[in-house]
């Protein structure tokens, strides 16, 4: 069996100790890394942890089940996947994070594969795909890490929920979420849905959108089922305002009935705000407008799901 190793680097202009604490925290890892959909810690006792992972391979949605051991004192990090994705037989690796100095570090990505019946096409498609994802994975990682660092991001990564309260069966409001290739047909802001779940709870999500000033976005999300409580999503097409979208559809019992509430965090692209806004526009304008904007959509999508679900009831 061919079992392939590679290593990937980079230099950080931030402290070793605050990259390996953005590291370490796997819920940070969607705002992070380009390729990361949606990660779950199902597992963690002491520095081990079990974590499964949604992201794309190669722009293909995969998922696989992880085991991690952190090193706060070693700064380091290995993983080893447990129920990796075909055409993977094994994959495994380590964080390293170096001290260079006060305020730089350097971090190395190590790697170690093979390929399922040692397929040369296999071996290559992997070699590919953890190239791209450790080279995107580490730039990404050196502009967050930089911009916390720098304390700038406060005002351009933001998040916000709006909830509503139904009288009814949570699972009928899910369904109405989940079936979003019926919402042209069910929304008046949707005009086009292109919706397709290769793998069973995993999305990918296509839609043209209306707003209010008529003109039509299109935007696409990889979106992670949790049935009839969760659906976990990340845009990788974006509006020009934003470089990050991330989000979740929840729904919980209470006393009443249950909320159903849709949460997001976006990160603002600053480069837009002049061409899009004009060129008096600031960061707080900017963030007023998307917040605005996803709001008005996510609360007449949240009161359409509450009258599909009292419906029912």
């Amino acid at each position: 069996m061919t079992t392939r190793e590679v290593e990937h680097e980079i230099t950080i202009g931030a402290p070793a100790a605050a990259v390996y604490q953005l590291l370490a925290d796997v819920t940070n890892w969607p705002r992070i890394f380009p390729p990361t959909i949606h990660v779950d810690q199902v597992e963690a006792e002491g520095n081990e942890e079990k974590i499964r992972i949604w992201a794309t391979a190669n722009g293909q949605p995969k998922n696989w089940t992880s085991r991690r051991t952190l090193d706060p004192e070693g700064l380091r990090i290995t993983f080893r996947q447990e129920v990796p994705a075909e055409p993977v037989k094994h994959m495994g690796g380590t964080w390293i994070i170096e001290e260079l100095g006060a305020d730089e570090s350097r971090v190395r990505l190590l790697h170690d594969y093979s390929a399922i019946n040692d397929d040369p096409h296999d071996l290559l498609w992997i070699e590919r795909a953890v190239d791209k994802n450790s080279t995107s994975e580490l730039a990404a990682l050196k502009t967050n890490v930089e911009l916390a660092h720098a304390a700038e991001t406060e005002e351009l990564t933001f998040s916000f929920v709006d909830t509503v309260q139904i009288a009814g069966n949570a699972k009928d409001a899910f369904d109405f979420i989940n079936e979003a290739d019926r919402w042209a047909e069910r929304l008046p802001h949707v005009a086009v849905v292109r919706l397709a779940e290769d793998t069973p709870g995993l999305q990918e999500l296509e839609m043209d959108t209306r707003a209010k000033d008529g003109s039509v976005h299109t935007t696409k999300s990889y979106r992670v089922v949790f049935p009839h409580h969760k659906i976990a999503y990340k845009q990788v097409t974006l509006p020009a305002l934003m470089t990050l979208h991330t989000g979740e559809w929840t729904f919980e019992d209470n006393a009443e009935g249950f909320t159903a509430s849709s949460q997001h965090t976006v990160t603002l692209n600053t480069d837009n705000i002049a061409r899009i806004l004009g060129p008096e526009a600031t960061v707080a304008d900017a963030r007023a407008y998307v917040h605005t904007a996803l709001s008005t959509n996510s609360s007449a999508t949240l009161a359409h799901a509450k009258a599909y679900a009292e419906q029912k009831a």
